[in-house]
């Protein structure tokens, strides 16, 4: 077996702190990198620090990455604290479900969703990826990971914005592949698909998506069980975060401008 040694490397993970981001965060410092969680959560981010204090070489930046301050100030302070930066996870993001069009009118999407979607899950990657690129261009290398999702292809009843804010996480990454190729840079997506719950799978996100599907909450939980997913199982967290370290080390040196679908075989049929 080859071992994955990242000990001489330095990632950012925006919205490492919970949930798949946590599990990113664990990965890569289980794979010997130093890491900086830039999470706008300050309770989530410090709780990490006490559980991994003297584990690891973990260093906290709180970080709005829908500010371009908020992303500056994470460059420099990263740059302060370990002198470089060799990997960015674009893993921040939110889901908030809602219908095109309620007859109701009460789960719609409406201009201020729709605004802070597109902020977080497009804006706060295309600013993050700028200020990373610039200082990677300077040491020509690094590797840029995006994490998209199966339903930015597939689609997704109820989260359409989502599903478009994921599946512009697809161009950006081809896109900047041909950007920064020729700098030594590597730009690479992984989609998951239904992974295992996690605290930001609240009882509010249930009960919207559910609204959204017309069915109850204990229905959407069941709902998972019976997707068409080869493998028989959802995903699980470290499954994702294990791909993502894997993509970041010199064993996917010659990949860059595709996204990794790790779904568990899931489609439509």
């Amino acid at each position: 077996m080859i071992p994955i040694d990242l000990r001489d490397k330095v990632s950012i993970v925006t919205g490492g702190a919970m949930g798949l981001g946590r599990a990113i965060t664990l990965a890569l410092l289980q794979a010997g990198s130093r890491v900086v969680v830039a999470d706008i959560s300050e309770e989530a981010g410090s709780k990490l620090l006490q559980e991994l204090e003297g584990k690891f070489s973990l260093h906290f930046i709180r970080t709005d990455v829908t500010r371009l301050q908020d992303i500056e100030n994470m460059v420099r302070e990263t740059r302060e604290k370990f002198g470089k930066i060799d990997i960015l996870v674009n893993n921040a993001g939110i889901n908030i479900p809602r219908l095109l069009v309620d007859p109701v009118g009460k789960e719609e999407i409406d201009e201020a969703i729709f605004d802070k979607m597109v902020q977080v899950n497009q804006k706060g990657v295309v600013f993050c990826t700028q200020a990373v690129a610039r200082e990677m261009i300077r040491r020509r290398e690094g590797v840029i990971i995006n994490i998209s999702s199966e339903c930015g292809l597939e689609g997704s009843q109820g989260q359409s914005i989502y599903a478009g804010t994921k599946g512009a996480i697809y161009a950006y990454t081809r896109s900047w592949a041909k950007e920064l190729g020729k700098f030594n840079i590597r730009v690479v997506g992984v989609a998951p698909g239904i992974l295992e719950p996690t605290a930001l799978r609240t009882l509010e996100y249930e009960r919207s998506l559910a609204y959204t599907r017309g069915i109850s909450v204990e229905e959407l939980r069941k709902s998972y069980e019976k997707l068409s997913i080869p493998l028989g199982r959802v995903g699980r967290l470290e499954e994702v975060a294990w791909l993502v370290v894997f993509l970041a080390s010199e064993l996917a040196s010659y990949i860059t401008g595709t996204v990794v679908n790790i779904s568990g075989g899931k489609t439509r049929g």
